[in-house]
């Protein structure tokens, strides 16, 4: 059965992501399609065109699974490009399921312009408790959207729960390395308004502790890095444009966050990839 009630994380999650010059940020520094961590190849690479190429490589993990008969569900789904990605590549059903009404508008609006709201249901809920049976999907999927969670051992369950057997879970989520305690991060995760992150080896044993078959880690931590350092070099480069849509106190604040983010990753504190199991 699905879980019930809310709580106080989510609903610090929800403010976030509803905030002005929070959505402001990620519409303009990060392109407001994919607002995921990116995949570089080379030195100056677009944000926006490197984390398109991770939602590329989060679907091949589970390109056998996306027919135009399949039922995917993106949990925390943001402004919906990866939702998009899938629709208009596979021919799949997307259920997009995320919190924060203010992106959700915004996702279905950009799903009509582009013909895909027939693929693609938005829905604003809390992936706590997902309002779906049991065995409904075929694919999960998530993107940085798990460090939100105020109980991950719950969110895992749910994803699991609603996964048809068979069906595969995808995910990435940006994780503490498992030698780095909470508290050296705080400063780092504050403008995420979370306490903690998880670490690779709590995905695994809940993983693997909830059915789950084959748990692989495709382990992109050295991305974190160049992401990042392109966030700021984006911002400066944008920043008297900021500016005038984001308050002048809130890009300063971001500038030092996303330097402490930078800084995190080049220390080895932060890690960053894809996971992919199977429910058997």
């Amino acid at each position: 059965m699905p879980y019930h009630g809310g709580s106080r994380g989510e609903d610090m999650a929800r403010d976030y992501y509803e905030t002005s010059d929070v959505d402001a940020f990620y519409a303009y520094v990060w392109g407001g399609e994919d607002i995921h961590t990116g995949i570089y190849t080379q030195a100056g690479e677009a944000v926006a065109d490197a984390s398109r190429r991770t939602v590329e490589r989060v679907a091949d993990q589970v390109a056998d699974l996306l027919t135009p008969e399949a039922a995917v569900l993106d949990m925390g789904s943001g402004y919906g490009g990866p939702a998009r990605h899938l629709a208009t590549t596979f021919g799949c059903q997307i259920t997009a399921l995320n919190i924060s009404e203010t992106q959700n508008r915004r996702h279905r609006a950009v799903n009509t312009e582009r013909g895909l709201d027939g693929l693609i249901e938005v829905v604003t809920e809390s992936f706590q408790d997902i309002p779906y049976e049991d065995g409904r999907f075929d694919v999960v999927w998530s993107q940085e959207a798990f460090c939100h969670s105020p109980d991950r051992t719950r969110t895992l369950a749910e994803a699991v729960r609603v996964l048809k057997p068979g069906g595969a879970l995808v995910f990435t989520d940006l994780m503490a390395d498992e030698g780095t305690s909470a508290r050296t991060l705080r400063p780092v995760v504050s403008r995420l308004r979370v306490d903690e992150l998880a670490t690779p080896d709590f995905y695994r044993r809940s993983l693997c502790g909830l059915g789950m078959s084959q748990v692989d880690f495709d382990d992109l931590s050295e991305q974190m890095g160049n992401h990042y350092e392109r966030l700021i070099e984006e911002t400066h480069k944008r920043e008297q444009e900021l500016r005038t849509v984001i308050s002048p106190d809130y890009v300063d604040t971001l500038l030092n966050s996303l330097s402490l983010w930078a800084d995190a990753a080049h220390r080895g504190q932060l890690r960053w990839g894809i996971f992919h199991c199977r429910r058997l």
